[in-house]
């Protein structure tokens, strides 16, 4: 099949460059989420977002590498010992995910001045474009923010920033798939997408609780279902003060609280489908696959829970969280197009 030779100046090409850049951030998303659960987020501890493109190229510039990491407290307090190759091993995770960033600052960037200058987005719709680059760019300096709070007294990062960092990207995500959706498919309904819109908040939500779980270990404790270790409640769920601050901090009410944020997901997506089923065409698709989704997720969150947390399982429970939120703001503008 052979692509017309104005291809490229239409609004779908544009609409196929959203979604290929969506799918960069969902990558992100995923490395992102092993970098931390192999715990190499720490590894650079320096961020030069022109010259740390490159990784160390030499025996020396390795050992200076390490030099720095060495002096950190995760290293000193929880990987004292560790050799040069796993150091490496942990330092490519981490170099990747940066790597990402810049190949995606890049990705948007040249093609959006592409089809700027050749008319496929509009001039009107600039200003939203360039705003989506500077949110990039900040998602950047949110994640050096995140990193450099796990460098002088931590051992890990704080779960305050790393909520932060990962809001901001499935944020950037959602706007990027919804314009992308916009350029694909006509967007001139009216249609009540309330329903689907809080679907999507209620996700997003979700994913921040997830966030904290992560942040704090959590993940690691009361590892039954749908008891917590023979309990309905955690133990000692506020045990510290002021009350609220548990919330946050406490592992195990932050589990409790992922807990409680599955079900009420999973009933949502109940209704989401029983109401979907009654539309046609990619309202009805839209619903089946939110539905399709939430069970698969439900499951994986259970088993990841049950066998306590393995980074492969954790990945793709993070993974189809982030698609379940994309199939969410799939059907909150298909219910927009409606009417």
């Amino acid at each position: 099949m052979t692509v017309p030779d104005n291809f490229f100046k239409t609004r779908t090409a544009v609409g196929l460059w959203l979604l290929a850049v969506a799918l960069v951030i969902l990558g992100m998303v995923i490395i992102g989420g092993l970098t931390r659960l192999t715990g190499s987020g720490l590894s650079i501890t320096e961020w030069k977002p022109i010259m740390g493109a490159l990784p160390p190229l030499s025996d020396g510039e390795w050992a200076d590498a390490f030099a720095k990491y060495r002096r950190i407290p995760q290293y000193v307090v929880e990987n004292q010992g560790m050799s040069l190759a796993g150091f490496k091993a942990i330092f490519w995770w981490e170099w990747a995910h940066r790597f990402l960033g810049r190949l995606l600052g890049v990705m948007f960037l040249v093609p959006f001045l592409w089809f700027a200058a050749v008319g496929a987005i509009r001039r009107s719709e600039w200003p939203r474009m360039i705003l989506l680059f500077a949110l990039g760019g900040m998602q950047g300096l949110i994640g050096w923010w995140m990193v450099t709070s796990g460098l002088e007294t931590r051992v890990s990062v704080s779960q305050y920033r790393l909520a932060i960092h990962l809001g901001a990207a499935l944020l950037l995500l959602v706007a990027i798939l919804w314009i992308a959706l916009g350029y694909l498919r006509a967007s001139e309904g009216k249609g009540d997408a309330k329903r689907g819109f809080a679907f999507a908040a209620l996700v997003y939500i979700q994913m921040l609780l997830g966030a904290l779980v992560a942040g704090l270990d959590a993940g690691l404790v009361y590892n039954t279902w749908p008891d917590m270790n023979g309990r309905v409640f955690p133990e000692d769920a506020f045990f510290a003060a002021p009350w609220w601050i548990n919330f946050f901090e406490n592992p195990g009410l932050a589990q409790f609280d992922h807990r409680i944020g599955a079900y009420a997901v999973a009933g949502f997506a109940g209704w989401i489908y029983a109401q979907g089923i009654k539309r046609s065409g990619y309202a009805k698709v839209s619903a089946k696959a939110v539905a399709v989704i939430t069970t698969v997720q439900i499951f994986l969150g259970i088993t990841t829970l049950l066998l306590v947390s393995p980074v492969w399982l954790s990945a793709l429970h993070q993974v189809t969280a982030a698609a379940l939120l994309c199939a969410a703001v799939w059907h909150a503008f298909e219910l927009k197009r409606l009417g």
